[in-house]
């Protein structure tokens, strides 16, 4: 009697779950927007949901995506004023489409995200949870696939989250940077910094050439030279004047209040 109660236990647990992972994979539907941005080989597009609940934007912007990552839409299509397209971008996440008219250079109609359950399911025997329909549509457009992300958790990355996916696709953090980062004797940066590190183009060649120079700037040193402008050139031209010992923290200041002019 007890194995019966637990196993009905169990079954319903797991419907109630199936129904969750279920309702939280509905497809997305929305108006939108894709028109060429500035680069004439890339495209633009906005997404304008139906029901917003208050809290988040309504709106969404995905610029410069290559017209190549879309079927069913160049940019010469786009100049054929009343033509009748759908746009599709198929991804691990989901297939997104937007079907429309085009107007003033400008292909306007209803889009359809649909999540894949299977790259759900690979994603979460990999740790990545509360994967929901925007989440998706948003790796959808990043291009976040499961065999990166894997790679990813395989180099032992502290912080790794489904949220934080998102911006190390975007900076293109991937395996190869990391080893050339830790090749540099740093230990395994975290994923925070691997993203600050990549927003502030931090590269192992400057990295070196500044090595030469002296310096053994930490990580958080090398994401301030990177944003106060420490190049090499200017470590060079400061070591020329008598200003003592030079730190970084010493160069930053200089960059700060301009001492250098």
């Amino acid at each position: 009697m007890k194995s019966r109660t637990l196993f009905a236990s169990i079954a319903v647990l797991f419907f109630v779950v199936s129904a969750f992972q279920a309702a939280a994979l509905e497809p997305l539907r929305a108006k939108c927007t894709i028109e060429r941005s500035e680069d004439s080989g890339r495209l633009s597009l906005r997404i304008v949901k139906a029901e917003c609940d208050g809290d988040r934007p309504c709106d969404s912007n995905f610029s410069n995506d290559s017209f190549s990552r879309f079927t069913g839409i160049s940019a010469s299509d786009l100049a054929r004023e009343g033509a009748n397209l759908t746009a599709t971008l198929a991804a691990e996440a989901g297939t997104y489409t937007c079907s429309g008219t085009v107007h003033a250079g400008a292909l306007t109609g209803a889009s359809l995200f649909t999540p894949d359950a299977a790259f759900v399911e690979r994603m979460q025997q990999m740790g990545f949870s509360g994967l929901d329909s925007e989440k998706l549509q948003a790796y959808a457009f990043v291009n976040v696939e499961s065999a990166w992300a894997r790679s990813l958790k395989q180099t032992g990355i502290q912080g790794i989250t489904a949220d934080k996916l998102i911006p190390l696709r975007i900076f293109t953090v991937d395996p190869d940077y990391v080893h050339n980062i830790t090749a540099l004797g740093y230990e395994l940066p975290s994923a925070d910094q691997l993203i600050a590190l990549r927003v502030q183009g931090v590269n192992p060649a400057e990295v070196r050439e500044i090595r030469a120079l002296g310096f053994q700037p930490t990580l958080d040193e090398l994401i301030q030279i990177r944003i106060f402008h420490i190049t090499p050139a200017f470590i060079r031209r400061m070591q020329k004047r008598d200003l003592g010992k030079l730190t970084i923290a010493k160069l930053v200041q200089i960059r700060i209040f301009k001492l250098d002019e």
